[in-house]
Order: structure tokens, then C-alpha cells, then sequence
């Protein structure tokens, strides 16, 4: 075993995720594919190995350290990108339903090639948009957990991603610096969308030591119908 290998599965089984030779091979060969489609489309500006280890692998598995995965039988990712943090949660967590969620079709081509290439089982990948997609009855109020990271700003992240989550169920919007602004002003749209806080989890990445944080909001009730509106206006008017 390599010594990037050796850090990030000694990483991970402190928090109790214990990674097989199979695994690890899945997550190399998600790198060597991320890297080689990167040459071809912009899906990354971090290719160091060691790097997408950290960066990526490990910050989109660092989910599961705050929110039970185990516990969870279906995730949404929405403008997923190359697939973090669902992908990278999928491997380590093989029982998961996935549904990715993006609204470039190029990715979702490389996306369904890494699903194949892997061998990753029960993971639907969707080209579209989220405010369009939350609107199909198998995709609305159905998710035990939604996650989003680095996609937008909370209040608009909210539209993106609670229709798309089950009452009772979770959704995760995974930042770099301190919300703290962004769930002020997310407050109406949480309220509208019947959403409420239940915390936000920090953490610093191992080696670069760059500040990560964790929104989590619990889904209260069923979408109300007006939401979401139709596709490009969270972004242009943001619920506030």
C-alpha cells in the first residue's frame, strides 16, 4: 500500500470507515478517470494525486463523520460536478441508492462512465435542472438525505435541494469558510420551504488544514407546490 493510500484509509478508519483493497482500487481508478477526462473537459483544477485524495475524497466522505449514512437508504447530489461528495460516499457506502443531479451534460457523461468503470451499482445520473427534476414525482419529497457542496449561496441552495428531500430527511450543504451570513440570510427560505437547523459541523482538511463546515437542515413537511419555481429563478431572485 502507498503512502497516499496508507494516509487516507488510516483518516478514514478513525472515524470508523474501514476501507477494502476494493475499495481503494475504486478510488484510484476514479482519480486516474478524473484525470484523464480533465484533459478533455474542465471538471477539476486539482489533479495532484494526493491532492484529489484530500480535497476531494476526503472532504466529500467527511459527510458521513456528522450524518449517519449508514442510516440512509437514498441520496440526492445536486450540480454533483464530477461527483463529489456522492461518489466518493457511494464507495465507501456501497448499500446507498444515488441520484446525481447536473445540469451539464458532458458531466453526466463522464459521471455514468466512472459509475461503469467502477462497477457502482443503484446510481442514477440526471441530466437537467434541479428546479426542473424536484418537480417529477419520483424525484420530489423522496431522499432520506440531499447534499449540494460548493454550489451556490444557502438561500438559493435551499430551492436547489429541499424539494428534493423526504420529510423527516436531511439535507447537507457542504461549505469551505463560515456560514454564518449565508444561513442568516437562508432564514425565509428555510421557513418556506419547511426546512429547520438542526447544526453546522467544522473541520479543518487533514494536511492543508483549510476550513470546511457542514449546514445541516432537517426537512419538516412536504414541499409547498409553488416550490421550486421554475428553473433559473432561485439563482436571478433568491428567496429572501
Amino acid at each position: 500500500m502507498d503512502q497516499t493510500w496508507t494516509w487516507f484509509s488510516s483518516k478514514l478508519a478513525e472515524h470508523g470507515i474501514m476501507l477494502t483493497e476494493e475499495q481503494l482500487n475504486q478510488f484510484e481508478q476514479y482519480y486516474k478517470l478524473l484525470v484523464e477526462w480533465n484533459e478533455r473537459m474542465n471538471l477539476t483544477g486539482i489533479t495532484e494525486r494526493e491532492a484529489v485524495y484530500e480535497k476531494h475524497f476526503y472532504d466529500s466522505v467527511s459527510l458521513s463523520f456528522y450524518v449517519d449514512i449508514n442510516g440512509a437508504s437514498s441520496i440526492a447530489d445536486i450540480g454533483s460536478g464530477a461527483g463529489f461528495p456522492s461518489l466518493p460516499i457511494k464507495i465507501c457506502f456501497p448499500h446507498l441508492k444515488v441520484t446525481i443531479v447536473d445540469s451539464l451534460n458532458k458531466r453526466i457523461a463522464f459521471l455514468q462512465h466512472v459509475v461503469s468503470e467502477l462497477g457502482l451499482q443503484n446510481v442514477t445520473c440526471l441530466h437537467g435542472r434541479a428546479e426542473d427534476i424536484a418537480r417529477l414525482p419520483e424525484h420530489r419529497d423522496q431522499y432520506d438525505l440531499v447534499t449540494a457542496r460548493a454550489v451556490a449561496k444557502l438561500n438559493v441552495l435551499n430551492e436547489f435541494c429541499l424539494p428534493f428531500a423526504r420529510k423527516g430527511g436531511t439535507f447537507a450543504a457542504m461549505k469551505g469558510g463560515d456560514p454564518s451570513e449565508e444561513l442568516h440570510e437562508a432564514a425565509t427560505s428555510m421557513r418556506e420551504l419547511r426546512a429547520k437547523r438542526i447544526g453546522v459541523e467544522a473541520m479543518q482538511l487533514p494536511w492543508e488544514q483549510s476550513e470546511r463546515h457542514i449546514v445541516l437542515l432537517q426537512k419538516t413537511d412536504q414541499t409547498p407546490k409553488k416550490y421550486p419555481r421554475k428553473a433559473g429563478t432561485p439563482l436571478k431572485q433568491p428567496i429572501v
